[in-house]
């Protein structure tokens, strides 16, 4: 008898267990949007807006094959790169993209174009921009971002080329 209940209480123990591993399984991965609780870490809200400002003059500027739209948002430090068509890597310092943009690009109004992410910590940034037929050129962008002096600045950007759709 002594056994039988011994045994009983080990699948007991067994079962609740299970129960809260799959009860812990159901629920999300992260905790629920704020739940009553005072919101203890920053938002960045007003540095999501800037930053979306900063990478708006830069949309713009495509559309309008203008540089002079875009050059604010960028530090005049800041680089460019990605890969050529024989695999080696081809940008530098960006100037490059001005004048690409201001003798390569022609008016694009009906071109399409998505902040799809930005990232913030502190007073660095990253974010992604995906463009399409910009010029006749479909391109995703990634930018790296710091806050300078209270203002934030694109201070490298990379990027990949794809077929107009």
């Amino acid at each position: 008898m002594k056994t039988t209940f011994i045994k009983t209480l080990i699948f007991a123990a067994i079962a609740i267990g299970m129960g809260a591993t799959a009860q812990a399984a159901d629920s999300p991965s992260r905790p629920q949007a704020n739940q009553g609780k005072t919101m203890s870490k920053p938002t960045y809200v007003h540095d999501y807006q800037a930053i979306s400002e900063v990478l708006n003059k830069y949309i713009e500027g495509c559309k309008q094959a203008k540089s002079s739209i875009m050059k604010s948002a960028f530090s005049p430090q800041a680089t460019m790169y990605s890969v050529g068509p024989d695999g080696k890597l081809v940008g530098g310092a960006i100037p490059i993209l001005f004048e690409g943009v201001d003798k390569g690009f022609r008016p694009s109004p009906e071109a399409t174009a998505a902040i799809t992410r930005i990232e913030i910590v502190g007073t660095a940034a990253s974010a992604r921009i995906d463009a399409n037929d910009m010029s006749g050129i479909s391109f995703t962008d990634f930018f790296h971002l710091l806050k300078v002096d209270g203002q934030w600045t694109v201070v490298s950007k990379i990027f990949q080329t794809h077929a107009a759709p």
